[in-house]
């Protein structure tokens, strides 16, 4: 049987994620304050910490711990970013319900769904200097694993390697969305904040699924 876990571990696997959200509230804060309003480590923190508080000894499913997730940031952020990852999150908890074992193939749509789900209230792309230059390949990376039959830890080390390297190019682009567009050239050099954050949430995604991975 191909490699799979437990859907059953959803208040562990997101209580990871809300880990290195919080750990990294004032990384991501600085990484913000370079062309936007400084806040995003804020925000995201107060959000996933919420979360986290939510459901902090229940038993729950991948999906609905990822609900929780959801409804935390979509009432506890303020500006875009509750939308853009609540969407994300809802996504992606749409295609792991009741699926008790997730499997590579599962994994893959499970992040497709999150990208298409938050294609549905944003036309950004790579590129943009945003989030979806993380993203974006990431899904792909896992879908063109899944594609050549590469096993699920060898997946989840190449949707690794493709967040890092979207969330470094951010680096090298201009910004076109967001309050940062207004810099024109002057956004150039610094990091995304949404990109920082997603390569953080999809790393650690990663880490936390792979040593729960059984045959």
């Amino acid at each position: 049987m191909s490699q799979h876990f437990s859907s059953a571990d959803g208040s562990a696997i997101v209580g990871d994620l809300v880990s290195v959200i919080v750990a990294n509230r004032e990384y991501l804060s600085e990484v913000d304050g370079a062309i936007g309003d400084g806040d995003h480590g804020i925000n995201m923190a107060k959000g996933f910490a919420h979360c986290g508080r939510t459901i902090d000894g229940k038993q729950l499913s991948l999906a609905e711990a990822l609900d929780e997730l959801t409804l935390s940031l979509m009432e506890g952020i303020g500006g875009s970013m509750g939308p853009l990852y609540g969407s994300l999150f809802i996504g992606m908890a749409n295609e792991v319900r009741d699926t008790p074992t997730i499997d590579a193939a599962q994994f893959a749509r499970l992040l497709r769904g999150g990208l298409t789900s938050l294609q549905d209230i944003t036309d950004a792309g790579v590129g943009d200097k945003c989030l979806m230059d993380t993203l974006i390949p990431a899904v792909e990376a896992a879908e063109n694993a899944a594609r050549d039959g590469a096993s699920f830890d060898e997946m989840l080390a190449q949707v690794k390697a493709a967040a890092s390297k979207g969330r470094d190019s951010t680096k090298n682009l201009v910004a076109k969305i967001g309050r940062a567009s207004r810099l024109g050239e002057r956004s150039l050099g610094v990091l995304d904040a949404g990109a920082v954050s997603c390569c953080l949430i999809l790393t650690r995604l990663a880490d936390s699924v792979e040593p729960r991975l059984r045959s």
